[in-house]
């Protein structure tokens, strides 16, 4: 009797059965596929786009650029060599290497922010 039912649940050779495995591996991989996707366009790409912006300006800086290093100094570019920048800080001139730089600022802009901000009086 029960040789007779786990037959007749195991369905009949081929047929429908094989198509009813394949279905079930693609369910069951579908969703890792999903969140494989959703991984691709939330993250890995949004940060490939910002990287190729990064070595793009990296690529564009010039004699008379205004830039912050990795190190958060301010200055202006007096000389390019290669991949060793000589920034003008004010008081003294500094070499740092392309790879230090983290983005370009508009001087004016900065000092327009400066302006606006309120002072500490108080202290």
């Amino acid at each position: 009797m029960f040789a007779s039912i786990a037959y007749a649940a195991a369905g009949a050779p081929g047929g429908a059965a094989g198509a009813g495995a394949q279905g079930g591996l693609l369910q069951l991989a579908m969703p890792i596929i999903l969140m494989f996707a959703v991984f691709y366009f939330l993250l890995i790409r949004p940060q490939q786009k910002r990287a190729k912006q990064h070595r793009a300006m990296l690529n564009a800086l010039q004699k008379g650029d205004y830039v912050l290093t990795s190190g958060g100094l301010l200055g202006r570019i007096v000389e390019v060599e290669n991949d060793i920048l000589t920034l003008d800080l004010g008081d003294s001139k500094v070499r740092v290497p392309r790879g230090y730089i983290s983005g370009t600022y508009d001087p004016k802009a900065l000092d327009k922010v400066a302006a606006e901000s309120p002072n500490n009086e108080g202290k």
